[in-house]
């Protein structure tokens, strides 16, 4: 008894001697990166800059650090090896999974019917709107990306590249051409497309973190050629004075002739906006139409069967590079879409807009929605763009703010927040599958 007891005491001994060099390793890295990063700040002052000292901001940063190596290391990561590491019981995990399945089936009509009335809201002001607008874009590109990552499981981290092949197409077209929006949407889509055959080429025979490196090369790429082809893209200036979209030939100007002399309305700048807001609520709803539609079809089966198992996919006759291919250039498409809308609405583009974190960011809201869910993008883009706006002014700590709340997502949600998977086709019962039971996001 008294050499058991002495056991124990030695274990719980060395447990925590354990523990406490963690955290002692913990609080080392965590003053390395926050304490050069916080604890000094440089401001502008008369006749140079100045440096300003935070080291009691830095110091609480650190102890939230090692605070929450603490509770992981007592809570998820004692548990034995193989066991479930979620905070949320079986119970629980099980109760959330009905919800969702409830929830989900009502939100689709009720944020629908939002996103319609939105505009109208007695509280709907001009920032509200533009917001709504940046989220929806989000939602859509989400949407297009999702086909290559979710449907396809293939891991592109160059996707904002063809969103600017698709906003610098409808910005040359209309410059050099004098070509309307309506004329130069469907052009921007048809050219980012062929970008992403294009692409698709290169990666046939690549998969998983090459697969990931050359798409990461080709968005440089394309961000570098529009930097530095200043004859034909502007270069770092970028292109000014992009048209704006008319209501079926009726701009919105002042005066006769104009959106509102026509119908009969008081002159009001919002008037644009709204149009805006519903032109890429129109654009995001058909970009959902297109790829549910798609996944029924044999098509969206075989990005599907291209996903969970590459070999098992070609001994069932499937041409993997068409499929690819075609992965490649519908994501694009909507990519193109999406990146002609917002040279319109900026009325101004540069390089500068289409850098590696919209890739990282349009990525991380398809990852955290849920690879392959509709639902799980909208959610993920209201709750990160929405959230960014929400923390504007603690812009210091914001991406600190968000990459601790990734992390705890994917420690409480691995597989994102909407996990379940319903199939494209069955044959007695349509049930969900959980995504745990599937791979994903590595082609093979």
């Amino acid at each position: 008894m008294a050499e058991a007891t002495q056991n124990g005491v030695a274990g719980s001994g060395l447990e925590l001697a354990e523990i406490g060099k963690d955290l002692g390793i913990t609080a080392l890295l965590g003053a390395a990166i926050f304490g050069s990063t916080i604890a000094f700040k440089t401001e502008t002052a008369t006749g140079g800059l100045s440096l300003v000292l935070r080291f009691e901001e830095a110091f609480f940063v650190i102890a939230a650090v090692v605070i929450g190596r603490l509770i992981l290391l007592l809570t998820v990561w004692r548990r034995p090896t193989g066991a479930d590491r979620t905070f949320m019981p079986k119970a629980l995990q099980s109760r959330y999974a009905d919800f969702l399945a409830k929830a989900g089936k009502a939100f689709v009509p009720v944020f629908l019917l939002f996103a319609v009335v939105f505009p109208f809201l007695p509280f709907t002001d001009r920032y509200l709107l533009d917001l709504g607008i940046l989220i929806l874009t989000y939602v859509m590109l989400g949407w297009g990306l999702n086909i290559v990552v979710g449907l396809a499981g293939l891991l592109d981290l160059g996707y904002v590249a063809f969103y600017a092949v698709g906003a610098y197409s409808y910005a040359l077209l209309a410059q050099y051409f004098g070509l309307s929006f309506w004329m130069c949407l469907p052009l921007a889509g048809i050219l980012a497309a062929f970008w992403g055959i294009i692409l698709g080429f290169p990666v046939l025979r690549l998969r998983g973190d090459y697969l990931a490196i050359v798409t990461l090369a080709f968005g440089e790429i394309i961000r570098i050629v529009l930097l530095n082809w200043y004859e034909f893209t502007g270069g770092p200036d970028g292109i000014s004075g992009i048209p704006r979209p008319s209501f079926f030939g009726i701009p919105f100007k002042r005066g006769e002739g104009g959106f509102a002399d026509f119908f009969g309305l008081e002159f009001s700048s919002i008037h644009r906006i709204i149009f805006l807001y519903f032109l890429i609520l129109i654009l995001a709803l058909i970009t959902n139409f297109v790829t549910i539609r798609l996944r029924r079809l044999p098509i969206g089966r075989a990005w599907e069967a291209l996903r969970e198992d590459e070999i098992a996919c070609r001994s069932l006759g499937l041409n993997t590079v068409s499929i690819k291919l075609t992965a490649f250039a519908t994501g694009a498409m909507f990519a193109g879409f999406a990146g002609s809308f917002f040279a319109t609405r900026q009325g101004f583009i540069s390089p500068e807009s289409f850098t590696f974190i919209e890739s990282a960011l349009i990525l991380a809201i398809v990852v955290l929605g849920g690879m392959g869910s509709q639902v799980g993008v909208v959610i993920a883009s209201v709750a990160m763009i929405g959230g960014f706006e929400i923390f504007r002014e603690a812009e210091q700590y914001r991406m600190l703010i968000f990459g601790l709340a990734m992390v705890m997502i994917m420690i409480w949600r691995p597989r994102g927040l909407i996990a379940t998977r319903e199939p494209s086709i069955f044959l007695k019962e349509k049930k969900a599958v959980a995504a745990d039971m599937v791979a994903q996001g590595e082609g093979h």
